[in-house]
């Protein structure tokens, strides 16, 4: 396989439909189009996000193509997100990149959307910086909370990850108890500068070895800001500040405290973080505290690489692809799947 193929990438494993085209490990272009229809409900309706991707993969595959510079006709390769994620959503990125493969006679690559989440560090560009081998990668996203060991792209170890609730969930609920807008983690990093974060507390579950667990911290955001409300009926609006700080220092904690045992326990002192998540300012500057406190190097990702986008895939496919791995046309998307 020669460096100057070209992959097109496709992500829709949730309410975000994308397609990005790849040179080797170089990004020529990376769309992305979002679906604003959920933000009156709160949160993700899955049969009106494999609606929204039906209409948005065209155009956005074109409007990939276009900013690559490329036709469809130079393409080498299709990878796409084959899960998890929602079926509904999948079913929609899948089927469209079986087509195009089929019509192309070209090579169909499967992706696992949490592998690629992990190797966006890989991808190569004039401001990336890429980490060495062995490094742990903490993946923090709506769905997911992982530590994963990364000794070679397709060599991951899962050493931790959520028992019930991701973190990513945890931040949009808390959001939803408090009656901010959704996605409510973006809300509550932007209003937690301004809070104290001592004003409340909130308790933090005690999960063993390097799993996590968020259930019960929301249980417990959620009976707290019930108690101060009897005391005040006004607590929340004048608190509010406050309550969002505090909520994303516990969740930062909780995230943290695992971090650090898990570079203990494996001496590995190159840490990556990924997912959504990880756009977190708050969460952003813990990280380059503790890098600091313990000799960590530290490898944040562009924003562009943080929530669900093609170019993870991409590169993500490139890899696979590389070490010969090649789907076939009765691949099917999968709700569920095992790094």
């Amino acid at each position: 396989m020669k460096e100057t193929e070209l992959i097109l990438a496709i992500e829709s494993s949730c309410d975000d439909t994308s397609c990005a085209v790849l040179r080797g490990k170089q990004v020529l272009s990376n769309v992305v189009s979002g679906q604003e229809v959920h933000s009156a409900y709160g949160g993700v309706v899955p049969e009106l996000a494999s609606r929204a991707h039906q209409a948005h993969i065209v155009p956005v595959v074109n409007e990939a193509l276009k900013k690559a510079e490329v036709s469809k006709d130079d393409l080498s390769a299709i990878a796409f997100t084959s899960g998890p994620g929602l079926m509904g959503s999948l079913l929609v990125g899948t089927s469209f990149a079986k087509s195009l493969s089929l019509a192309l006679d070209i090579p169909l690559i499967d992706v696992h959307h949490m592998r690629a989440h992990v190797l966006a560090h890989l991808i190569e560009g004039d401001d990336l910086k890429n980490p060495e081998f062995p490094f742990l990668c903490l993946t923090v996203s709506g769905g997911h909370t992982q530590i994963v060991r990364v000794d070679s792209p397709l060599d991951m170890t899962v050493l931790g990850e959520t028992i019930d609730d991701a973190a990513g969930e945890a931040f949009d609920k808390a959001a939803k108890l408090l009656g901010l807008p959704y996605p409510g983690g973006p809300e509550i990093d932007r209003r937690a500068v301004l809070g104290n974060a001592d004003e409340i507390t909130f308790s933090k579950p005690k999960v063993n070895n390097l799993d996590f667990s968020f259930s019960g911290l929301k249980t417990s955001i959620l009976y707290t800001l019930q108690a101060k409300l009897k005391e005040d009926e006004a607590y929340v609006r004048d608190h509010l500040d406050d309550i969002c700080a505090a909520v994303q220092q516990t969740i930062i904690d909780i995230l943290m405290d695992k971090l650090v045992k898990a570079t203990k326990q494996t001496g590995i002192r190159r840490v990556a973080i990924a997912g959504g998540v990880s756009a977190n300012r708050g969460l952003r500057h813990r990280l380059y505290e503790l890098s600091k406190k313990n000799n960590w190097e530290l490898f944040l990702p562009p924003f562009e690489f943080t929530t669900d986008n093609a170019a993870m895939i991409g590169i993500t496919g490139y890899f696979m692809w590389k070490a010969g791995h090649v789907a076939d046309l009765s691949i099917s998307a999968k709700a569920r799947m095992k790094l």
